[in-house]
């Protein structure tokens, strides 16, 4: 062995190896963490800009530098783990309580206090505040008290009552207006005997249905009208049941004639009754048309077909034919007068010469029995109907809150109501009234 060799390898062997070269992949590594250094100053700055932009001071950089962390101020707040974030909020996701820990456009402008600082994470945010139920139950309550009323006044008028404590029922029928047959509604200033026949006929077949009480207005009007009244009205008392008769203001002639076969009639001492009797106008325009010039031409198969016409005057045969049909009409009416009223015909001829009388002096002649008002005859009809409790009073034909809504006050409902009476006011006939 050479010793020199020996000798130069152990110097060899004490020297330190050199250091070798760098990778690539620790390059890659360096420059990566100096890119991540470059841009997370850069997020720094623009995140100091955006502040700057939205009114929020920035820390002094110099003071940072000047104090170190552990010689910060003490009201100077220490915020750890915070994300500073400088993307702007979309306006729609905006709310008053910004999220924990996120500046955003909603954090108070500079000057306010807590401006420029995040919310911390925990802070308290209110609750939102109850709705008051008890508000929409009072509403619906409300409505419904509204609907109940509403529903209970169209009843009313319809025909039920109110009370409802006794299954015993009086039942009363309005004979308001002009009497004369037709189909036209109550509460339209005429009494039909169609209607009145019908209420009189849903009043029998109501098994609880004890008495009948007919509250007339009426001055009079059709004698038929009166006569198909009449029977339905004995009808009704051959089963058994009363019929009062309460008198209002008037209740004459046609008016009387229905009142007259009632088992008890009750006026007022000021109720204007009476008129028993029959009349027929005519009318004689033959003048007028002659000054005005109109002519007229008329062709009839008999001498009395054209009897009453406004063209001309009645003969004098005409005007016996005329005395002749208003007596038949009277006669019938005495007869039911007296039958009605257990008076004889030469009594009741006396009183019938057509004058009105008062109550008080109608019942000092007999055509009255007693004085008061609708609700002293119903507690009349519920005497005569032998009742023991209190009875369920139902008014078949009132005029009632539906009648209103549907326009009866109106205009258009008054001028279709005369088209229906048309037939009775403008008869070519005349008018045969009582």
């Amino acid at each position: 062995m050479n010793p020199e060799n020996s000798d130069s390898e152990n110097e060899n062997n004490n020297e330190e190896p050199l250091a070798s070269p760098a990778s690539d992949s620790d390059t890659s590594e360096v420059s990566t963490s100096k890119s991540a250094a470059s841009n997370s100053e850069n997020e720094l700055e623009a995140e100091s800009d955006f502040g700057l932009k939205k009114g929020v001071e920035p820390e002094n950089s110099s003071e940072s530098k000047k104090f170190p962390e552990s010689e910060k101020r003490a009201d100077t707040p220490i915020y750890s783990n915070v994300e500073m974030s400088a993307e702007p909020v979309n306006p729609a996701e905006k709310t008053a309580y910004p999220n924990p820990g996120k500046l955003s456009s909603e954090i108070p402008v500079s000057g306010t206090p807590g401006a420029g600082r995040p919310e911390t994470p925990g802070a308290r945010t209110p609750k939102k505040k109850k709705r008051n139920h008890l508000s929409y139950i009072a509403l619906v309550f409300g409505l419904l008290l509204i609907v109940g009323f509403s529903i209970l006044a169209i009843f009313s008028g319809l025909g039920f009552g109110t009370d409802l404590g006794s299954s015993d029922r009086v039942a009363v029928i309005y004979v308001q207006g002009t009497m004369l047959t037709g189909n036209i509604p109550s509460g339209f200033g005429y009494a039909t005997s169609e209607e009145i026949s019908e209420k009189l006929r849903e009043a029998l077949e109501d098994e609880q249905v004890k008495a009948i009480v007919l509250r007339i207005n009426s001055g009079g009007g059709s004698p038929a009208a009166a006569q198909e009244i009449i029977q339905e009205i004995r009808k009704v008392q051959a089963e058994g049941i009363p019929v009062v008769v309460s008198m209002g203001d008037v209740a004459a002639s046609a008016a009387y004639y229905i009142a007259a076969p009632s088992d008890y009639i009750m006026a007022s001492p000021s109720t204007t009754t009476g008129s028993i009797g029959v009349i027929w106008v005519f009318q004689n325009m033959s003048a007028f048309y002659e000054e005005e010039g109109v002519d007229f031409y008329i062709a009839k198969s008999g001498k009395f077909k054209d009897m009453g016409g406004s063209w001309r005057g009645l003969t004098e045969e005409e005007k016996e034919y005329a005395d002749l049909v208003i007596l038949e009409t009277y006669n019938d009416f005495i007869d039911g007068v007296a039958e009605g009223r257990n008076l004889s015909k030469s009594d009741v001829k006396s009183l019938a010469d057509g004058r009105v009388y008062t109550g008080i002096r109608a019942k000092e002649l007999g055509l009255v029995d007693g004085f008061g008002n609708l609700y002293d005859a119903i507690d009349k009809a519920a005497e005569l109907a032998e009742l023991e409790e209190e009875p369920r009073v139902v008014y078949m034909n009132r005029a009632s809150l539906s009648r209103l809504l549907l326009g009866s006050e109106s205009k258009g409902a008054f001028q279709s109501v005369n088209q229906l009476a048309k037939y009775y006011e403008e008869s070519p006939y005349g008018k045969i009234l009582a």
